[in-house]
């Protein structure tokens, strides 16, 4: 890992966290807050969750591919990646000096540059933290942060980096001013689809399986309606993830991933994709733009981009 800056603390993990344990102690603090109404934290933690070494699991690796429909390849999806350092960002997330509670959080968008391929035998090295604390029309966000360098690679650059955006909704924090205006919602006007997503109600489960996040609201309705949702919902890093796969191995090895989240998706669902490539004066691809949509409502649900990278 590459030194941090000065006055930034390190906390080396010895293993990554487990996904469920975070979610059982996120509950906890949770009942906590609803009495005290506050942690008193009114700024990001200056530090940096690390875990030195980190081991590919082959067989989460294979079901990962063969649900999302990627291709079976040594080369490691992107959104693989970001499932294997989701439990270290969510280990940061559930600090106690963290000022926003992370059980209910919403995801609003990520930012991912796959910047060099990641094998399957590839020991990993993996650091995260947070930053851009700032207001939203609905709450609060954050920006958490996750690199991932080869293990041994001495302090060289990550050759995997997310950004995940997230909405601590209903949350206003004291001297964090909310933005003077709204970003305008865009126009959408449904193209023809290129492909027809059929996702039943297991889809939650079946995702939380090979990425590890067992989310309530995504794994049945009961658990859902336990945190104010109506039904479960898909993770949004499995429509995001699924979309990547259908861009297909045109994009390389190499590439930027931009993907913003609007209207969750209600499972079952039926979700109308629709995926545009876009050439290069030679004829070449240069980047895939996508948009996923709800045909009765007219709601977008996730719109993006993949984009060539060098």
């Amino acid at each position: 890992m590459s030194a941090p800056p000065r006055g930034i603390e390190t906390v080396e993990l010895p293993e990554v966290p487990s996904l469920s344990k975070l979610y059982v102690a996120a509950a906890a603090e949770a009942a906590r807050l609803m009495i005290s109404r506050s942690n008193g934290a009114r700024r990001l933690p200056s530090a940096r969750h690390h875990v030195a070494v980190v081991r590919q699991d082959l067989a989460k690796l294979t079901e990962f591919q063969h649900l999302l429909g990627e291709a079976a390849r040594d080369v490691v999806p992107a959104g693989y990646l970001h499932a294997l350092a989701f439990p270290v960002a969510m280990s940061f997330m559930g600090r106690e000096d963290f000022p926003l509670p992370l059980l209910g959080m919403v995801h609003l968008r990520n930012h991912v540059e796959y910047r060099e391929p990641v094998t399957y035998n590839d020991l990993l090295d993996v650091t995260t933290w947070a930053e851009n604390l700032s207001g939203h029309r609905a709450g609060t966000q954050v920006d958490v942060v996750a690199e991932v360098r080869r293990s041994g690679a001495g302090g060289g650059e990550p050759v995997w980096r997310g950004v995940s955006t997230y909405l601590a909704k209903g949350v206003f924090l004291p001297g964090i001013d909310k933005p003077v205006a709204s970003e305008p919602r865009e126009d959408f006007r449904a193209p023809l689809p290129t492909a027809i997503w059929r996702l039943g109600s297991e889809t939650g489960r079946e995702y939380a399986a090979v990425s590890g996040d067992f989310n309530p609201i995504h794994l049945s309705s009961i658990s859902a309606r336990a945190l104010g949702m109506r039904r479960s919902i898909a993770h949004g890093m499995y429509t995001a993830s699924r979309v990547l796969a259908e861009v297909g191995t045109q994009k390389g090895d190499a590439f930027v991933w931009d993907v913003k989240f609007e209207a969750p998706v209600f499972l079952p669902a039926r979700v109308s994709v629709n995926i545009s490539d876009v050439v290069d004066g030679e004829g070449g691809w240069e980047r895939s733009d996508f948009v996923g949509w709800n045909a009765k409502s007219g709601r977008r649900h996730f719109v993006g981009s993949v984009v060539q990278l060098g």
